[in-house]
């Protein structure tokens, strides 16, 4: 199909960009993506949607050119991060509006969903930096950790969250999975810490502070998620997720 209709980016990340549509917006995949990526995303959202979650309404999916998109209703406002880097004196509050989100997400089931474990067996096993031997080490002891059965948003941070406290919009729902609520923190935890490792810390605190998991329980996933992370090939965190796989 043509691209009629597409206009002006709005944002871009590593797997695909926003455009402006009419009313709605498109998040278009990359060339390089499978097209399930698109109608997974529209699943899940559909899904999430029915929970009663704050998130964009879906409207379809199409293919624009060789490459494949979600239409889906536009999100007001500007993203969490973006608000705070304006007002730093206001991150406490917005970190504890995030993890209030956080956990309402995690009030609902996830058993239509992958299981988070096994994505992260998956890119443990991917990431050849590790050497196999640690690999074993690392997934030997995962295997111990509970499998879960909560929807985890799996990309949960302050850039996918827009709109002021209160009324948020959550984005990018592609990695959701059936898991385990301390696992999903921990996640968000290692996206936050490569450039603000103190609103990183202060985001578990606030998330422990709702009765969510412990501080304790949270970090306790660390090394496995920053080991499943070395597989998206972020070269400049390479070196930080390493010593976080290695419990330093």
């Amino acid at each position: 199909m043509s691209s009629a209709g597409v206009g002006r980016l709005l944002g871009s990340g590593n797997q695909a960009e926003v455009f402006e549509s009419g009313a709605m917006v498109v998040k278009l995949y990359r060339r390089t993506a499978a097209k399930r990526s698109a109608f997974r995303e529209a699943a899940i959202l559909a899904l999430v949607e029915s929970f009663g979650l704050p998130v964009p309404l879906v409207h379809g999916v199409q293919q624009i050119g060789d490459r494949w998109g979600v239409f889906m209703a536009r999100a007001d406002g500007p993203s969490f991060a973006s608000a705070v880097r304006g007002e730093p004196d206001r991150v406490p509050a917005y970190l504890r509006a995030m993890a209030r989100l956080h956990s309402r997400v995690h009030s609902h089931p996830g058993t239509q969903l992958a299981s988070q474990k096994a994505r992260l067996v998956a890119n443990i096993r991917q990431a050849k930096i590790l050497g196999e031997t640690w690999q074993d080490a690392l997934l030997s002891r995962l295997a111990m950790l509970p499998e879960g059965d909560r929807l985890c948003h799996g990309d949960f941070h302050p850039e996918n969250i827009l709109g002021g406290p209160g009324q948020e919009t959550v984005v990018d729902w592609l990695d959701a999975s059936r898991g385990d609520p301390a696992a999903d923190v921990c996640r968000s935890y290692v996206l936050i810490r490569h450039s603000a490792p103190d609103v990183a810390s202060a985001y578990v605190d606030a998330y422990a502070g709702i009765g969510g998991a412990s501080r304790e329980r949270i970090l306790g996933w660390l090394p496995f998620v920053a080991a499943a992370r070395l597989a998206e090939d972020v070269q400049d965190e390479a070196d930080g997720l390493m010593e976080m796989a290695a419990g330093r």
